[in-house]
């Protein structure tokens, strides 16, 4: 890391601090020959004089996540002391103090490297310079393993930093400072030796403050060495000198910043940069494929897909097909996506391709035969059509023909869904459920009872709302419903049935305003809704064995007139899926609102659900109960493994919402 000042600056030990102090007197006889006369002589007090150094740190991910017990090797450069191998406490702090000879060292500097298994090497080179004041050095560990939906950091530095190999004048590099901004460049690029370029580099930057190109190169070369705060901070130092004064501004930097937000899974703050980016070069291929990217991660399909388009017209890499292909996947343009993707393909065999793309492809290959099956569907007789014949048992609803109100409803509940998965603690309650075969006129055949900790929480890499929902038993173990091979049904996933009304997913259903009903003592605008199979990016799926099939919902629900609040939500399958034998899937929903200690806000969840299945001539119901609602910490789910119980291949049918 160059030599700069940081925040959080310690109390240095800037004084000179002695040794054990060398003194002597005399009385009588003269100290290097006398008169005999009675003088007083002292040698200097302070002849060998040290100064303290504090080396200290914290150690964190790009989530903000301490790490405890990573390795940090901290090694002075030059002949300034012994290299030292520390662990970072539970907090994931490190420290070490170096005393060192006033009348030797100078300057101090010291390399570092910190080490973790799952965790690429974080590297920096720190300078405190001659000052005595040292400060808190944050050092950022990333995963091992790239996020295969985000651009990759080999992609970003060979993308960008050839453009900046050769600097002019006119870019802020002087000619003082060619010769070692090309022997940085060789090193970075050539050598391959990032480490050794930063040397060359940091001395550019620190000559020419004004060349924003060689400060995005030391910033692209500390990233490849490992040091994300220091590529961090030389790109702030570049964006706050860009925004003093426009004249200096280029794309690059603008594109890296983004691209590192993105990482950090931060795409609305990401598409800010590389809209930035886009003003200095409005057709920067690499800076309008990557905003496309973050529209894609925010779900903004049209948005996507224009930027992504205008980046192949500008000469972006063949893997930006790959992405309008998922865009247009995403407007439900299914023949459009499969004609992108084999333009990307250009005859490959897409089974000898990345897992990534072979994903995609199957999942525009699904869509298309989904869009033709419901298609044909429409002419069938269903067995339910809530938008245009909802169930004739709502008693007490005052219906409405007039759909004015409908707007306003969805994005009133609208706000309230996107509020609940944006706040929603991670959280366990306890389940209690009671599974039932029955037969002839709803008799029941056989039950059985269990009873579960129920986890719910956000996955630390999540792009949109959702959640992730595990079972384990009351004293933690992971654990599934028991009798599968009894015949009876595991049922799961309640807690995201209301994303059909998150305002990302509304424009992938069709709605209609049917009335008003008084339920729990409550008035409820009732609103029907209709999953489109072609736009539809939530789904269901029923299992059944190895087979896994894709399921879209219709379905009625109640919303509070006065909170907006869903306050029960019943849904059906779309259609009947009779190829295998799946003529039902019925699940009714209970809201009820819950508070947690230390939280301030109330949230309305899933308290009580039933779900009916007619599937191969069976009729099987589960009622699950919830209660005990409390706040958990995820880390320690994270330590223990989640438990495995949800969504594997069963003999019996395995129902997900």
């Amino acid at each position: 890391m160059s030599n700069r000042l940081r925040v959080c600056f310690l109390l240095a030990a800037a004084c000179l601090l002695p040794l054990p102090a060398i003194a002597q007197s005399s009385i009588g006889g003269p100290l290097g020959g006398g008169t005999g006369n009675n003088t007083i002589a002292s040698l200097n007090r302070y002849q060998l004089q040290q100064i303290h150094w504090l080396v200290s740190g914290k150690v964190t991910t790009l989530r903000g996540d301490t790490v405890a017990r990573a390795k940090v090797v901290v090694a002075p450069t030059g002949a300034q002391g012994e290299p030292r191998s520390l662990l970072t406490d539970l907090q994931g702090q490190f420290r070490t103090d170096y005393w060192l000879s006033a009348e030797r060292v100078k300057d101090f500097a010291i390399e570092l490297n910190v080490t973790k298994k799952g965790y690429l090497r974080a590297h920096a080179f720190i300078d405190f310079g001659s000052s005595g004041k040292t400060w808190v050095i944050p050092v950022t560990l990333r995963d091992l393993t790239e996020d295969p939906k985000l651009l990759a950091q080999a992609d970003l530095i060979s993308a960008l930093a050839p453009r900046l190999a050769t600097l002019k004048p006119a870019d802020g590099l002087s000619t003082a400072s060619e010769k070692d901004y090309g022997r940085g460049v060789t090193e970075f690029l050539q050598e391959r030796r990032p480490d050794r370029a930063l040397v060359f580099l940091t001395k550019v930057t620190s000559h020419d403050a004004s060349c924003m190109p060689c400060r995005t190169q030391l910033a692209l070369a500390e990233l490849d060495s490992g040091d994300w705060e220091g590529a961090y901070y030389n790109l702030v130092e570049v964006f706050n000198k860009i925004q003093a004064d426009s004249g200096l501004g280029c794309p690059e930097p603008f594109v890296v910043l983004g691209v590192m937000e993105s990482w950090r899974h931060r795409p609305e703050t990401a598409a800010g940069y590389f809209a930035k980016a886009l003003k200095f070069a409005p057709q920067d291929p690499l800076a309008l494929q990557e905003l496309g990217r973050t529209q894609l991660l925010m779900q903004n399909w049209p948005a996507a897909d224009e930027d992504l388009r205008q980046a192949i017209a500008a000469g972006a890499k063949p893997e930006t097909r790959l992405l309008r292909a998922e865009a247009l996947l995403g407007e439900g343009k299914f023949h459009e996506a499969a004609a992108e993707m084999v333009q990307y393909l250009k005859g490959r065999d897409v089974k000898t391709m990345p897992l990534e793309v072979r994903k995609l492809w199957a999942e525009i290959e699904n869509h298309k035969k989904i869009e033709a099956a419901y298609a044909k569907a429409r002419n069938d007789a269903l067995t339910f059509d809530y938008l245009h014949h909802p169930p004739s048992d709502l008693k007490g609803l005052d219906p409405s023909a007039d759909q004015t109100p409908l707007a306003s409803i969805l994005s009133s509940v609208g706000t309230t869904v996107e509020a609940f998965f944006a706040n929603f603690p991670n959280t366990s309650s306890v389940e209690q459920v009671h599974s039932e075969r029955l037969h002839g006129k709803q008799k029941v055949s056989s039950s059985l009872d269990q009873k579960f900790r129920y986890l719910c929480f956000t996955p630390a890499r999540a792009f949109g709302p959702g959640f992730e929902e595990y079972r384990s038993d009351l004293a933690g173990s992971q654990a599934g419903l028991l009798g599968l091979a009894d015949g009876f049904m595991l049922t799961s996933g309640f807690a995201s049935t209301s994303l059909v009304f998150h305002p990302a997913y509304q424009s992938q259903a069709e709605f209609r305003y049917l009335g008003r009903q008084r339920v729990g003592g409550r008035d409820a605008d009732v609103v029907a809704f209709a999953q489109q199979p072609a736009k539809a990016k939530v789904n269901g799926s029923f299992n059944y064995g190895l087979i896994n099939t894709t399921t879209f919902s219709q379905g009625l629900a109640w919303i509070d007139s006065e909170n907006y609040q869903i306050i029960r939500l019943r849904t059906d399958l779309l259609r009947p899926l009779m190829e295998v034998k799946l003529e039902k899937i019925t699940t009714d929903i209970l809201y009820g609102e819950t508070h947690f200690k230390d939280v301030a806000i109330g949230f309305w969840v899933p308290t009580e659900v039933t779900v009916d299945v007619d599937w191969n001539g069976r009729h099987l119901r589960n009622e699950h109960r919830y209660s005990e609602f409390k706040v958990f910490n995820v880390e320690a789910t994270e330590k223990q493994g989640a438990p495995k119980g949800l969504g594997q291949a069963q003999a019996q049918p395995a129902v997900a919402h």
